[in-house]
């Protein structure tokens, strides 16, 4: 009787097979190969540690001395510089590919209702466009859009316009010489200081629940595309309760995630309704005959 060959799979190797993942195979390398850092075994935990105790101490001095403490282009500036130095390309291009993915699924809520606002315009295609405010007015743009909806309720869409989901070609700058190449989650937890220092305690909190209307945008895409898929990936956290003890790197790493996994669902429904509709082009001829 032969014994049964031995078997030692990877958890890499495992999560890149997961049917379940929607994400295509190199955006899904690419998220994977982040995780599998260095930086991400040994300078995270410490780095997680070092963010949480640095913006607690400055948020709790700014409860005394509440005014704006590094402007926000001084921000930006030292923000792209640790991106160019210290932050591999791999994590750069998530990190630009998260704001064109999020844009991508509120200028689809806002095509596909009767809201009366124009389609969010920030979808930068390389480091250089994170500068000049980008990361506020991210944020900014989940209020707006949500505002805009409250008069103008979302309900099944037919049909239902797919435009503008591509991701263009980005560039994270990948010849640029890098001192360190560090995991994204690692370079969120270190920008997370700067960001905290330059908002103010008003600026900052408004940053962080944006993050909380993570399952409303969810459930808003099942209603409109009338598919409850969207719903698997909704984590619990509701809008209306404010929090303010957050793990604010690790929350935007989820958030990005779940953006990724809607993007992917939605691409995947235009995909199908593309093929629907050149299946019944190629069948009329043949009707008619």
């Amino acid at each position: 009787m032969t014994a049964p060959a031995s078997h030692d799979p990877s958890i890499w190797e495992a999560i890149a097979a997961d049917p379940s993942i929607p994400l295509d195979r190199r955006l899904t390398r690419l998220i994977l190969e982040d995780q599998q850092r260095p930086s991400r075994q040994w300078l995270y935990p410490l780095a997680r540690i070092l963010s949480r105790v640095a913006v607690t101490v400055v948020s709790i001095v700014k409860r005394f001395v509440p005014r704006r403490w590094m402007s926000l282009e001084t921000m930006d500036a030292l923000c792209l510089w640790f991106l160019r130095r210290f932050v591999s390309p791999d994590a750069v291009e998530l990190l630009i590919r998260h704001f064109v993915v999020e844009t991508n699924l509120l200028n689809f809520l806002i095509r596909n209702s009767p809201a009366a606002i124009e389609p969010v315009a920030l979808r930068p295609v390389s480091l250089a466009g994170l500068g000049d405010h980008a990361v506020v007015e991210h944020d900014l743009n989940v209020y707006d859009v949500f505002i805009a909806l409250d008069g103008a309720p979302v309900s099944r869409s037919e049909p239902l316009d797919f435009q503008q989901l591509d991701v263009p070609p980005l560039d994270p700058e990948r010849r640029r010489r890098r001192i360190l190449r560090l995991d994204i989650q690692t370079a969120l937890c270190l920008m997370n200081i700067p960001f905290c220092i330059a908002l103010t305690r008003d600026e900052y909190r408004r940053a962080i629940h944006s993050m909380r209307f993570d399952d409303s945008l969810l459930d808003m895409l099942a209603v409109v595309c009338g598919d409850e898929g969207f719903r698997r990936w909704t984590s619990g956290t509701m809008s209306i309760r404010i929090d303010s003890n957050v793990d604010v790197p690790r929350a935007v790493y989820v958030h990005a995630l779940i953006c990724e996994y809607a993007h992917a669902r939605l691409v995947h429904l235009a995909e199908s309704a593309s093929g629907s509709l050149r299946g019944a082009k190629d069948a009329s001829p043949s009707q008619r005959g």
